[in-house]
């Protein structure tokens, strides 16, 4: 090699050392600014809930019976709070959770003609805001900001809570977050920082006072126990379509092998994410339950997907002692 070459390999190796230093640079730089974000976000969080009242509420009258209690199982997900389509939007988001909760009420009080119904467990599975920056364009197809859609999502999420709380002798809450809840694109962020686990804490701060355990945490799935009936929670998208389908195939496939020691021993499994309503067994006799979305006209599923589900959320009651799903509702929104 001649002088002149070393002296060029030479100052290519220092030019490189340069962009790699000032790469890092800006990384760290970007690194800093999106961690404040974050923490400027939970901390607005925190600070508006400390500026609301605890709400308070009238418990039920106790019921003395002695007959063999069940447990009203709530799944909500999927409300994507702040998406627009031709007859969806953050109003009518509300107006259908609204509906559902009465129906939540009318149905556990048929149920308790017959037994006692003293405990409800609400599941909130994710996605519960549109969010912002998710794909392309998505920003032409909301109707309010990331700001609205978060206090509105926890104000509904405390209202449900408040209304279950006036209507069970003991209200229990588990929380698992959403692809919709992130905060920018994809590997952007910790899965972690998302803003339906905001909302959930600020719903907590409101009306965790009313509930007997609230459960959260940055984990992809929660494990649900009552009595001798064990469920998973997730919110379904760590399964991946194929073909441009529910995938039906992927989700027993992806289920069965969660339930082969994967994780914890459970039961069923609950999920949203798919927005059409559906229930598989899975080859140790648990079933899978895939709940809907109150959203309609989601144009992404109709052509993607090729799936027009009614808007619906679902209702279960479940025998603790026997372990297993007594009754089971899709409730309709429509």
């Amino acid at each position: 090699m001649s002088l002149s070459d070393e002296i060029k390999e030479h100052q290519t190796l220092e030019q490189l050392r340069e962009a790699l230093k000032r790469a890092q640079q800006q990384y760290g730089r970007l690194k800093v600014s999106r961690d404040e974000l974050v923490e400027a976000v939970y901390q607005a969080a925190k600070d508006a809930s400390l500026g609301t009242p605890p709400i308070k509420v009238t418990p039920p009258k106790k019921d003395t019976r002695k007959g063999k209690p069940e447990v009203a199982v709530i799944h909500c997900t999927d409300w994507q709070l702040g998406k627009k389509s031709v007859s969806y939007g953050s109003e009518t988001c509300a107006q259908r959770i609204d509906r559902f909760i009465d129906k939540v009420v009318h149905i556990t009080d048929i149920q308790r003609k017959h037994h006692p119904v003293r405990e409800a467990v609400l599941m909130l599975g994710g996605d519960m805001v549109e969010g912002m920056g998710i794909f392309p364009g998505q920003s032409y197809e909301v109707d309010s900001h990331l700001y609205e859609q978060l206090f509105e999502v926890s104000r509904l999420i405390s209202k449900t809570v408040s209304t279950l709380a006036n209507n069970f002798e003991s209200v229990r809450v588990v929380c698992e977050y959403g692809n919709h809840g992130r905060i920018g694109r994809y590997g952007e962020m910790p899965k972690g920082d998302n803003i339906d686990r905001i909302s959930y804490e600020i719903a907590r701060n409101q009306v965790g006072h009313l509930v007997k355990d609230w459960q959260s945490s940055d984990a992809w799935y929660q494990i649900v126990r009552i009595g001798n009936y064990t469920a998973l929670l997730v919110h379904g998208d760590e399964i991946r379509s194929f073909g441009g389908n529910t995938p039906a195939f992927g989700i027993l496939r992806k289920v069965n092998a969660w339930a082969g020691g994967v994780i914890e021993d459970f039961n069923d499994c609950y999920m949203g994410h798919w927005h059409t309503p559906m229930s598989l067994t899975m080859s140790n006799g648990g079933r899978i339950f895939v709940t809907g979305s109150p959203e309609s006209h989601n144009e992404y599923a109709r052509e993607f997907v090729a799936a027009t589900g009614i808007p619906s959320q679902r209702l279960h009651f479940v025998d603790p002692d026997k372990g297993r799903v007594a009754a089971e509702y899709v409730v309709w929104l429509d």
